[in-house]
Parts: C-alpha cells; structure tokens; sequence
C-alpha cells in the first residue's frame, strides 16, 4: 500500500485465521459486481458502473457462498463478468476478498444449505428444490486477493494474501 507508510517486510502480520475468522462470523456482507455492458460504453473500461448490495452469506471451504435469484441484478451482473468484491460487515476489523464468482456445484448447495438455515435461522424449504435443481443461483466467490485491515493496528498489521 504505497504512501501509508506500512512496513516492508511481513513480520507482525496477520494471520490468514484472523480473516477466516471474521469471514466466518459476519452477519451482513457487501457485495460489489459491475453491470453489464456499462465496460462497453465509449469503448473503454473506466466507465464501468458498479451495484453493492448487502447479502447473507457462508465462508465455506475457502469460498464465499451466497444464494440469490437469478433475476437480482447482482446474478445479471456476475453472469457477464464473474469479478466481483465481498467485504465484512465491520469496517474496524475489515476483509475484502477481491475474487472471481462461479456457480457452486450441488454438492457444494448440499453443504451450504443447512449451515445458512443455522447461521441466518431462516426457512430455506421453499427455495430449496430451486437451489438444488440448479434453477436459482448458488455463487462462490473465489478469492483472488484479500485484504485484511483492522483499525486498531492499521500501520502495523494490515495484510494482503494473494491466491493466484
């Protein structure tokens, strides 16, 4: 992070349990995916316009699983670009996983769908044959990069984790 005067080497850094931990335990999570087409307009990217939205969602397995319909314009959004950026709900001990979206598997909505009606205490029975049957999406967000900031500590222990 050049210009914040952070140290150069990784001593004192997070540890990758420190952001699991919080990417587990988050109730809200925001969301950011790009609009179709709007990469398109006048030929060049930088006019691209991003949508956040609040989910629910599980870290699960080394990926971010959140269900959503498939009309939402987050899932229009992730089928014509699957980058996107999830951030945890406390800003003062913030991750950000900037990843890729893909459809989870069946066996992945098998897992997931249980541990979400645990953790959020809501009643997936009526969306789950929709989930099951691949009809409604299931995405999970593959980190490509994360960041780990916590407030507290900012100059000292701030941390990147590259995936890729």
């Amino acid at each position: 992070m050049p210009g914040y005067g952070l140290p150069e080497g990784s001593k004192g850094l997070l540890p990758w349990s420190w952001a699991e931990q919080r990417l587990k335990k988050s109730h809200n999570y925001w969301i950011t995916t790009v609009k179709p087409g709007s990469s398109l307009q006048n030929g060049s990217s930088h006019n691209a316009s991003p949508h956040t939205m609040v989910v629910w969602g599980l870290w699960q397995d080394g990926r971010f699983l959140f269900s959503t319909g498939s009309q939402s314009r987050k899932a229009r959004n992730l089928e014509q670009d699957p980058n996107c950026v999830v951030c945890t709900e406390h800003a003062h001990e913030a991750v950000i996983v900037e990843g890729t979206a893909e459809i989870a598997d069946v066996l992945a909505r098998r897992k997931f769908l249980p541990v979400y009606e645990r953790k959020y205490k809501f009643d997936m029975s009526g969306m789950k044959q929709d989930i099951l049957s691949m009809k409604e999406p299931v995405f999970a967000v593959r980190p490509r990069v994360v960041f780990g900031l916590w407030e507290k500590q900012f100059i000292e222990k701030s941390t990147r984790w590259k995936f890729e």
